[in-house]
């Protein structure tokens, strides 16, 4: 009998060079499983370490993981096919973890959401692939943020690393 853990990611933030906290995650294979792989092959090559924060827009969610951190930018595995679903047990809550996009349905690739405040009207249209199961202050840290216009933070909100470990 084989027993099978899903990975939790830890992704510890800092607010203007302060570490503020650190955001634990666990995956919904079942609902995006190509999703969930590639987010976890970009946190185990470690491409989102050291990445910002780019767009903050309090009560409805924090993005990062732009390569240049203006949220135009693609990482280098390409892009993958939306799953969406709109199933409720999945929806956009507060805390749910979600792949950005474009316009494309099928255009993301490394930048991800994490929603601050609950945002149902992106169900089925943007990859919920996990959710927030401990560090809310981490969250609301960054979610605290002053922005300029284009919901740029005026103070670097920074993932200092972002690790994939075993549940348990």
């Amino acid at each position: 009998m084989t027993s099978t853990t899903q990975p939790l990611v830890d992704m510890t933030v800092s607010v203007d060079g302060n570490t503020v906290g650190t955001m634990t995650f666990e995956f919904w294979p079942h609902i995006a499983p190509a999703t969930v792989e590639n987010f976890l092959k970009y946190v185990n090559d470690g491409f989102y370490n050291g990445k910002t924060f780019h767009r903050v827009i309090p009560g409805f969610m924090i993005q990062g993981g732009c390569p240049d951190g203006t949220g135009s930018g693609s990482g280098p595995n390409g892009n993958i096919k939306g799953e969406f679903t709109a199933e409720k047990d999945y929806s956009h809550k507060r805390g749910v973890l979600s792949m950005a996009r474009s316009q494309n349905p099928d255009s993301a690739s490394s930048q991800f959401f994490v929603c601050h405040g609950d945002a149902e009207f992106l169900d089925n249209d943007y990859a919920a692939f996990g959710k927030l199961i401990a560090g809310e202050e981490a969250l609301d840290a960054v979610a605290a943020v002053q922005t300029l216009p284009g919901d740029k933070p005026t103070q670097p909100c920074v993932i200092e690393s972002m690790v994939a470990r075993a549940e348990g």
